[in-house]
């Protein structure tokens, strides 16, 4: 969006030379005992009892830059999007304009106060209710109580929790708790909104709402808003600028449609092993009871397949309480993040607790167009009308199809991911 005026743009925040390092390793056990054990360990040169199976102990202590000398302004009433792949610093530059983490260098100057989402249910207490909350939330931007008040009714008729306001936010589903933190985030007198994938929990109609309210924030209201996402079509939704991170540094900076053409680029379909152990997960809970520890492309080089080869994948996963029945679909998208389909559930079998176990799976991508593509995989209990999220690891698993058709035209890329099967002609008799 241009600015229609020739006076000068009011800043909301400033970005300069910003760096966060962190060190690589454990930081602490938990407990003094386990510090004590991990100490004496170290002392003896002894392996640390401590340490998860696998891990690469000869990282600890090393240095990571996750980021690495980001320079940027963001002006007063501007929806700027901030995408990048996984681990490009995005949701640390978050934390570290809400406070939550300090810099390593560099300065940042805001101009307002910050309310933050940065995963569903930040800064909410377990123990108290969703009214609690939403009078706790205004204390910490420094609102009164009659403040408060004045928003308390347009909250929680947003966050559509009416009837259980007053239900301590412990009892609440993920959805509930997203719909409730965004309803806080953007009706509080905050002049700056800082969002991290907010939306990846919720139905299709609250987020459609989410999306319009933030609109609404930067456009009417003149607030700034700075949201994160994997969601390209958000992207294009809501922002008016977008930035592209790639290994903690800004690599593009400016037109939406150019921004996301450049994130594209930057994506990868050579890595066929994920480790997801430590990654995030898109929901509340997710990952306690059943977690994914790996995913592989089964003997490839490279994901990237012919329309005639199957996909084939490992996963690795462990239980801690016994299951029945475990459950997974495929959320397919296009590289632009545009949905292409749902798989059919799985039935992963049996689990015992404490136990790991190994699934391989394939697919056939012989009706999807040449491209390259991701998925996340959804695992739960119980069937699709009562499914209960057990992991949804936030990691986007890609993966290239080539096409041997030379058939089709190069504008049919424009009208769709799908290969239909040939249209056949039946004559009719007079």
């Amino acid at each position: 969006m241009q600015n229609q005026t020739n006076t000068p743009r009011e800043v909301a925040i400033q970005i300069t030379g910003l760096k966060k390092q962190y060190k690589l390793g454990q930081i602490g056990g938990g407990t003094l005992t386990a510090d004590l054990q991990s100490w004496w360990s170290r002392v003896r040169g002894k392996e640390d009892p401590n340490v998860k199976i696998g891990t690469d102990t000869r990282l600890f202590g090393k240095t990571f830059m996750a980021l690495n000398g980001v320079d940027l302004t963001v002006y007063k009433g501007e929806a700027l999007g901030i995408i990048g792949r996984n681990g490009a610093g995005k949701s640390t530059m978050l934390k570290v304009l809400s406070r939550i983490t300090a810099p390593t260098e560099g300065e940042i100057r805001l101009n307002g106060r910050v309310a933050s989402m940065l995963e569903v249910g930040t800064g909410f207490n377990q123990e108290m209710t969703g009214r609690e909350n939403i009078y706790m939330n205004g204390a910490i931007l420094g609102m009164t109580k009659a403040e408060v008040d004045a928003k308390l009714d347009q909250i929680i008729e947003f966050s559509e929790c009416g009837d259980f306001i007053d239900t301590p936010v412990k009892r609440y589903s993920s959805g509930m708790f997203v719909k409730l933190a965004f309803a806080v985030a953007a009706h509080l007198d905050s002049e700056i909104m800082v969002m991290d994938e907010v939306l990846a929990v919720g139905d299709m109609k609250f987020q459609q709402k989410c999306l319009g309210k933030m609109s609404d924030v930067a456009g009417q209201e003149g607030r700034t808003v700075l949201y994160v996402s994997h969601n390209m079509s958000t992207i294009r939704q809501l922002c008016t600028r977008c930035v592209v991170l790639d290994q903690g540094r800004v690599i593009f900076e400016g037109d939406v449609e150019q921004a996301i053409a450049v994130y594209m680029d930057t994506t990868d379909v050579n890595v066929v092993h994920y480790d997801l152990d430590d990654v995030g997960r898109m929901n509340v809970g997710a990952g306690q009871r059943f977690r994914l520890q790996s995913l592989d492309f089964v003997d490839k080089e490279s994901s990237v397949y012919a329309d005639t080869e199957k996909v084939r994948v490992r996963i690795q996963w462990f239980v801690t309480e016994p299951f029945a029945g475990i459950h997974m679909k495929m959320n397919l998208h296009f590289r632009d993040s545009s949905p292409v389909g749902i798989t059919h559930p799985v039935n992963l079998g049996a689990a015992e607790p404490g136990r790991t176990y190994t699934t391989t799976f394939e697919f056939d991508p012989s009706l999807l167009g040449e491209g390259q593509y991701f998925f996340y995989l959804d695992i739960f209990d119980g069937d699709m009308r009562t499914a209960v999220c057990l992991d949804k690891p936030v990691t986007e698993f890609r993966f290239e199809v080539t096409s041997a058709d030379l058939t089709m035209p190069e504008w049919a890329a424009g009208w769709g991911r799908i290969h239909f099967p040939p249209v056949k002609l039946i004559e009719d008799s007079i």
